[in-house]
Formats: structure tokens, sequence, C-alpha cells
């Protein structure tokens, strides 16, 4: 853990301390400071991001040997392929010469990336395979200059980074989930809609938001509530190290939403499973399409979010599959819009952090807050 900490983020290290020591009936939100600070946020940085797991996207964004797509994460530019032997790799995307960065465009498909400055060239693995008028150079030594590549790992279908290279394995932390959505079988699902976006608001805002249910009915009254209604939430009782989530279960008047596989039990035709996977992919995993956000801080105010949907099939012209992705982008803009009002209002020197709704409703957003206690909160001892 980093000692070199100002004030403000030991005041919010104290804070979550505080509420690591609380009964969970004693739940309570988090003071403005929590989501508004740019110190904290750096903290957040060095201190959680580097050392985690940090989902990127979904596989269905490489469907080819040589597709590639570049993005960056607290800073790092990021290179995501799949190389002929179809392994995904995340490289970074800074060359080995002098530093620049190697490929510009956001996505595409090439058995080489040439850095245009000096046109040092890699392959799809990161290895360097040429470099202009270097052979002479004394200190020069090609096997040792390829790209630096990060620990990958796939957990149903997304892809995930660990920068520093020592976060423990991924599986054995969302087993529990991957369980909970066998007979849901996200993995046959496709690639059907992806896009990205910068929100105003902070990174942990959008993923409270997104983990509670008690918005649904107030938020989304005409496009959510009439389907999944705030009152028919449950938590998930399969908690695990690496995710929390709840089950959204649907209005009984509501006719079943197909197409959905046939392993699906009774109750699994009846619900969606929301969850996600700290601390920043988003997924809700409904009976016949996934829909999931990957979000980036960008600042205390502003994250950059890139979220697709998933289904079976994979026509992305398919009328069902247009309505559902109309469906999604017009609660996302509800969400948008209150969670860009709550960073505003949170700056309010007035505010006090109230009590969490009971754990079907608000539950998970105390587990995320341990989660980000257990790696940020100041020690009792410090």
């Amino acid at each position: 853990m980093d000692k070199t900490t100002t004030a403000a983020v030991d005041k919010i290290r104290d804070d979550l301390a505080q509420l690591q020591a609380l009964d969970q009936k004693d739940a309570r939100a988090m003071p403005g400071d929590y989501y508004g600070s740019e110190e904290f946020l750096e903290f957040e940085k060095e201190n959680l991001f580097r050392k985690e797991w940090f989902c990127l996207g979904h596989i269905g964004e490489l469907p080819n040997p040589g597709d590639f797509y570049t993005t960056d994460l607290i800073g790092e530019l990021l290179l995501v392929t799949r190389d002929e032997d179809g392994e995904i790799r995340v490289l970074s995307n800074v060359c080995r010469h002098r530093g620049n960065q190697v490929v510009v465009e956001p996505k595409g498909n090439q058995k080489r990336f040439v850095c245009g400055y000096h046109a040092w060239t890699y392959g799809q693995d990161g290895a360097l395979k040429a470099a202009p008028l270097m052979k002479k150079v004394r200190t020069f030594d090609q096997a040792k200059c390829g790209l630096k590549q990060f620990r990958t790992e796939i957990w149903e279908n997304f892809i995930f980074v660990n920068l520093d290279g020592n976060a423990t394995p991924l599986a054995p932390r969302m087993a529990g989930m991957s369980k909970l959505i066998t007979n849901y079988h996200h993995e046959l699902r496709h690639l059907v809609h992806m896009e990205e976006a910068v929100w105003d608001t902070n990174w942990k805002s959008l993923m409270e938001n997104f983990l509670e249910g008690y918005h649904l009915s107030a938020t989304h009254f005409k496009t959510l509530h009439p389907i999944t209604p705030t009152k028919l939430c449950r938590k998930i009782e399969e908690l695990g190290e690496g995710y929390t989530g709840y089950h959204s279960f649907y209005d009984e008047d509501w006719p079943d939403r197909g197409p959905f596989h046939e392993d699906l039990t009774d109750v699994e035709r009846r619900n969606s499973v929301l969850g996600c996977a700290y601390p920043n992919l988003l997924f809700g995993i409904a009976t016949h399409y996934t829909i999931f956000i990957c979000l980036r801080p960008v600042s205390a105010d502003k994250v950059a979010i890139r979220w697709g949907v998933a289904g079976f099939n994979p026509d992305p012209e398919n009328e069902g599959t247009k309505e559902y992705v109309d469906l999604i982008s017009e609660a996302n803009e509800e969400d948008r819009e209150k969670l860009v009002t709550l960073a505003r209002a949170m700056k309010s020197k007035y505010y006090t952090p109230g009590p969490l709704a009971p754990d079907d409703f608000e539950g998970t957003i105390w587990d995320f807050t341990q989660y980000i206690a257990k790696h940020l909160a100041k020690a009792k001892d410090a």
C-alpha cells in the first residue's frame, strides 16, 4: 500500500475503515469525497486498478486472427489482439524504441504493427520483427525489444488484464458466478452491438447504479419497471471474492423473454442475473440477451464506458436484437441523467450519507464498498 498519501485521501481511507467495521444492518452510503476526490482517484489507480483484474472487452470484438482494437487504462495505452493461433493478447501500445504510440487506429486487422515514427515493426504477439538500420548498434538485442505483454485471462468470453502481473487467478474468484449463470449459456451468445461513451460521473457511482435494483421502478418507470420492478429484486446468495449481484425477476404479466436455452429451469426463465466482476465489469444476463459495461475512470467526475449486447442470434439486424439494443440504450440514457445530477449534488457540503435499503435492493452496494475497503481502507494499526 502506498504510504505517501494526502490528508484528503487518509480521511476517505478512514471512512472506509469505519464502514468496514460496521454490522451490515447498519450499512450506509459513503461521503461525497469518496466519489469526487481527484486525489483519491489517483490512489485508486495505483493501489487498485494496477493490481486487480480489469475487463477490457469481449472476445467477439476479435473474431478473426489479426483482429485488434486499441484502448487505454489509467494512462497505459493498450493493444488487444488475436494472433494467428487464435490466442488473445493484451500488449503495451508503446514502441520499444523511443516510446511513440505504435497503433493509432481504434480497430482493424493486421499481420504486423508498424510504428509510424521509425518503422519498428512488431508481430501479433508483440515480438519485434524489424528495426531499420539497428543491426550495427552494439546495445540492440531484437529478442529483448518486443512490446510488453500483460497477464490476460478470459472469463465467460470477457477479456481481462492485470497490469502489475501479481493478481491471484481470476477464474477461482468468479467460480460461484459461473455456476449461477451456467444454464443461461452466456458463452454461446454472439456479440451483436458495441459502442463507447463518456459519462460525467464517478466510476464507482456507475458501478453502484447498475448493481442495485432499488432504482428500477423510479428511474426506469416506462422502460424496465414493467418487466423487472424493484419489488421483485432478490440478492444472490452465492457470494464470492470476485463478484456480487442480484436476481431481477420478471413481472408475472410479462411474457417469457426468448429465445432462451432449453437448460434454463422454470425459475431461471423468469429472471435475469445482474452482477459485476470487481472492479469494473458490469453485466446483466437475461434469458435471451446479455448487456455488459466495461468502465474506465477518466477523472473523478468522468468515466469512459465500452458497452455491448450479446445474443443467441448472431445477426445484429435481427428485429429482436434491435429492439433489445433500443431498450438498453434508452435505459442507459435514463441512468446517465441521474448519475450526472448525482455527481453534481454530491459536492454539497451538506450531503450526509444515508442508510442503505434492505439487502435485496442495495446489499450489493454494501458488498462493493466492502471490496473497495478491503483493498484501500487504512489498516487498523496505520
